[in-house]
This record gives structure tokens, sequence and C-alpha cells, in this order.
């Protein structure tokens, strides 16, 4: 996640809401005379971990991080693009520039389903060049990859397309991002019915947050964590400062998950989640610690299953 920008403006675009499923409801019991939904699969926290000791290793291979014009972030990239190529998913590479280094977006679509519908999910891949950034942004990234790799497994066809993205030089202002949305045609973005932002999702002293954006996405991130009894907060924490503000800023949908940064967790928070009170979510956020030990596996697995949750009802 991007570091606060004292008066920075936040964006205050209306964006139109997404519909959950036809006649906006949630899979469970199909209405009459309709197929019931396909479930989404359990993503296995192990499959997610795996993918955060490969960004480890590329990161402690490359100078310690993974940061945007550095060879680390690259790596990263290749990686990512690999297991998508190799599960049948069209990858297209873009490359911008920003601070005098080259940088990269890669973006993955799910062949079939509406193109006039799109549902996007995303994450951004750098880190800051102070470590490898496994929870900001490692997390994420990899949550998003395996719930890609699961529709792969799956063969799921769901009725809307499916587009997962993973953002270059987040670090620097969401520049990757912003460089994706400002290609796109007016037509393009509208057919973006939602994009998903997953940023900082296994906080060692984690918090479980929603973004408020849009209400159809928000409605359905909080109807999976009412089915665990997990009570979830409105995220403000990152407003602004991540890759859904381009979105939002084009007027597209969106909607994402959090687990806290360097705020520091409340009494009444630690209460109703666990952890420790008057400590930050994220003690290693933007420093060397953030490694693959400043992860809460428990936040990590049940995010993960969010995402795909999500990717799931909304793609119906």
């Amino acid at each position: 996640m991007k570091l606060s920008v004292p008066g920075r403006v936040t964006a205050t675009a209306v964006v139109a809401t997404v519909s959950l499923l036809a006649g906006g409801s949630i899979a469970g019991a199909a209405p009459a005379g309709q197929p019931a939904v396909a479930a989404a699969p359990d993503i296995p926290v192990a499959n997610v971990k795996a993918h955060l000791t490969q960004l480890q290793s590329i990161a402690t291979a490359n100078g310690g991080n993974r940061a945007h014009g550095r060879a680390g972030y690259k790596a990263s990239l290749d990686y990512v693009k690999a297991k998508l190529d190799a599960a049948g998913f069209t990858t297209t590479v873009q490359q911008f520039t920003s601070s005098g280094r080259t940088g990269y977006n890669l973006i993955a679509d799910w062949p079939g389903g509406d193109t006039n519908q799109v549902v996007m999910s995303g994450s951004h891949l750098d880190s800051v060049t102070a470590g490898a950034g496994i929870n900001d942004n490692g997390s994420g990234s990899a949550a998003v990859l395996e719930t890609a790799l699961a529709v792969s497994r799956a063969g799921y066809q769901p009725t809307k397309h499916l587009r997962f993205a993973w953002w270059g030089a987040e670090e620097l202002g969401m520049v990757g991002s912003r460089f994706y949305v400002n290609s796109l045609s007016t037509a393009s973005r509208s057919r973006i019915s939602g994009y998903l932002n997953f940023d900082m999702i296994g906080s060692p002293n984690p918090g479980y947050f929603v973004y408020d954006d849009d209400p159809a996405i928000e409605k359905t991130f909080k109807a999976y964590y009412a089915g665990l009894g997990i009570p979830t907060e409105i995220e403000t924490e990152g407003d602004g400062r991540s890759d859904h503000a381009p979105f939002k800023n084009a007027g597209v949908p969106v909607g994402g998950l959090f687990s806290g940064a360097d705020y520091v967790k409340t009494a009444a928070q630690a209460a109703k989640w666990g952890g420790t009170s008057g400590l930050a979510f994220d003690r290693c956020y933007h420093s060397s610690c953030d490694t693959t030990a400043n992860i809460n596996d428990t936040a990590l697995d049940r995010n993960s299953d969010a995402v795909a949750y999500a990717v799931w009802e909304l793609s119906q």
C-alpha cells in the first residue's frame, strides 16, 4: 500500500452498483426455475503460502526487495505469468515508465464469459525498496493468483468474463493501475462491472476490513464474513491509497478487503478479532521485516477464501 500523503484529495465520484447475481440474490438457494449457482472452492492456504515463499526467495536473490524497476519485481511478474500461462489464461504484459525506470502490469483473462460484463480482481505486485513486501503486497498478489488458478482447476465458466491483474509501481502512487485505466477507452471501462482490490490481507495482528465503495460488492464480502461469524469494519486506513482509486475515479464500481497496516488495533478490535491491542496491525509495514514471518495464517486463509467467494458470486 502506498504511503499516505497529507492533503491528498479523495475521490468523490459516484459509482454505479454492480448486481450480485440475476435478481440480486446471493449464492445459496437458487430462485425457482433457475439452476443452482456454482459454489466457490476453498482456497488452500498452503498454496497461497507457497507463492509467498517464492516471492520471498525472489526478493532474497535480488537485493532484498521486489520494487518497481528492480530485478526482483520483473522476476516476480515472470513467476506469476508462468503460472497463469500454464493454467490456460491469456496473459498480457503492459509496459510503462515511472521515475526513469521501466514498470510492468500483468493482465490475465480467463477465456469465455460475457466480455461486456467483466469482473476484475487485482493486487499490486511491487514492494517498497526496504524489504520483500510479503504482506504488502505479496499476500494480496498470492491470493489473487491462487484464486485464478482455482478458476482453471475448476474449469469454471461463469456468465461474466473474468480478468485478473497484478500492478506495478503502486508504491509510487498507483502508477501501474492508473496507466492501465487511462489506457482503456470509455467503452472498455464501462464493460468492467466491478473491480476488486486486495492489498495487505495477511497482517500479523489482523483486522477484517471491507471497502464500502460499492454497495453490492460490499454486501458480498460482508455475507462471506457473516457466514463465518466474524464481524467486519469499514476500511478507512487505505482510502485512496491503493489500486482501486484509479478505477473508482473513472466511475468503475470497486470493492475489496484489507487486514490493516500501521494503524493501531484498539481494545475493542482486539476483543472481537483477537490479537494485541495497542500495537499496529502490521508493525513491519514498509520495513525490512515484512518477510514470510510477517503473515497471520488465519487471516490469510480467510481472506483468500473471501477473494474466491466474491469472484464466484459476482461473476455468475
